[in-house]
């Protein structure tokens, strides 16, 4: 186990004079602030150099830790921090020699961190914090893949946030905490990374994430980064949207067919790229343009219906090529005609999973979402998925995991395991 300082503590009951102090008399710089909901505090960060800092913390309630903290004792040093690479290792060689400790396991921190306290007892007086940062999402960039002749580029559309809860359904929180660490809200980031693929004839771009159509509030609502959007990655790629031949959904939730249409210089809502056909399941066209009271939040008109105004819309009813290295293939789960794309060229394959399998944390077959309508069908097209790549490694493009785009699926006694491509 090896630990570093990350930060010192600071109870306070007066935020102002407290600032006045670190900020303005020692000359530190407040770099962030961030509320705790769960811990009932409100935590501000000066960075002291050497990739440390002062929290100083104040309470948000009475009976918060720090709002007792200071009934008791006063304002002052409340805790140091020690940064760890892994907590639970680290939880592990402690409770191995007897250390008291606070939490037996490690829970949500600040700065989407995970924290656990080591009791004073056992730290000669001090209230000692072990912390693993969140891991850090790379800045969004396009990634080129070569499969056979083909040349697939990995989009994005910017970021934003769900409900962690939901993302993993059954799955407890204290195991996919270990793979995304939540925000205080209790959200976990995502990506959203359209799919290019090009065969030296025609260019076919996979889903298109979010748009820009709506209000802030909806983008508010979802924590959406629109700093950097698909117009950024075509352009990075160098295609216009002009370039794009043939738009294919995996279906038509606002996440994946948002960017299909946009608002032209009138307000009109109209295709977004001007030539190219749209290929549609029919079956989830047909839902989207009925949805109930689950889906109704995720099929928003403006993302398909001007495309059938247009005419532009090539509907497809079973799995089929779409290109001579493109087919189509139906999955359900999500929705009743959620589908995957496989994209085979020589002995090579890829496959973009959508929301069959969103990040590569969502590997293991009971990893399903809260989201899925037919869960127990998402069940089942993963367990045959499995079945395909035991033949033949495949690279998987994941749609939404915020730091790996793509990575190779391979089959290992019985169990699917990733090889990064690099």
């Amino acid at each position: 186990m090896k630990a570093y300082l990350d930060h010192v503590g600071i109870a306070v009951a007066d935020l102002s004079a407290s600032l006045a102090f670190f900020r303005d008399a020692l000359g530190l710089e407040v770099h962030a602030s961030e509320e705790v909901g769960s811990q009932r505090v409100r935590a501000h960060f000066l960075p002291s150099g050497a990739g440390t800092s002062l929290e100083v913390l104040e309470a948000t309630a009475a009976d918060s830790p720090i709002g007792r903290f200071i009934e008791k004792r006063g304002p002052g040093l409340h805790h140091i921090t020690l940064r760890v690479d892994d907590i639970d290792a680290a939880l592990a060689h402690l409770k191995a020699r007897g250390v008291r400790l606070v939490d037996d396991v490690a829970r949500p921190g600040a700065e989407g961190a995970l924290v656990a306290f080591i009791h004073p007892s056992s730290a000669h007086g001090v209230l000692v914090e072990l912390k693993q940062p969140a891991a850090s999402v790379p800045p969004l960039a396009i990634s080129r893949y070569t499969v056979g002749n083909l040349e697939l580029i990995s989009l994005y559309d910017g970021t934003f946030r769900l409900d962690g809860g939901a993302m993993f359904g059954v799955v407890p929180k204290a195991l996919w905490e270990k793979k995304t660490a939540p925000d205080e809200s209790n959200r976990i980031p995502m990506t959203m990374r359209p799919l290019l693929v090009r065969d030296g004839t025609r260019t076919m771009l996979i889903d298109a994430g979010l748009g820009d159509k709506e209000t802030e509030k909806f983008y508010r609502m979802y924590a959406a980064d629109r700093t950097r959007t698909l117009d950024h990655a075509l352009a990075e790629a160098g295609v216009a949207p002009e370039d794009i031949d043939i738009v294919l959904a995996s279906h038509l939730h606002f996440d994946h067919a948002g960017g299909f249409t946009m608002r032209n210089g009138m307000g009109k809502v109209v295709p977004r790229f001007p030539n190219a056909r749209y290929v549609i399941r029919r079956g989830e066209w047909n839902d989207a343009r009925h949805p109930h009271e689950r889906s109704r939040a995720s099929y928003l008109p403006d993302n398909f219906l001007p495309l059938a105004d247009a005419g532009v819309i090539d509907f497809i009813d079973e799995d089929e090529r779409v290109m001579p290295c493109v087919r189509v293939q139906r999955t359900g789960g999500h929705t009743l005609h959620h589908q995957i794309i496989w994209i085979e060229s020589g002995r090579d394959c890829a496959v973009f999973l959508a929301d069959l399998m969103p990040t590569s944390a969502h590997l293991p077959d009971p990893w399903i979402m809260g989201y899925d309508l037919y869960p127990m069908d998402t069940l089942f097209a993963k367990q045959a998925f499995a079945r395909a790549v035991a033949r033949r490694e495949t690279l998987a493009f994941f749609e939404h995991d915020p730091v790996t785009p793509a990575a190779f699926i391979t089959e290992q006694q019985g169990k699917l395991a990733l090889r990064s491509t690099t």
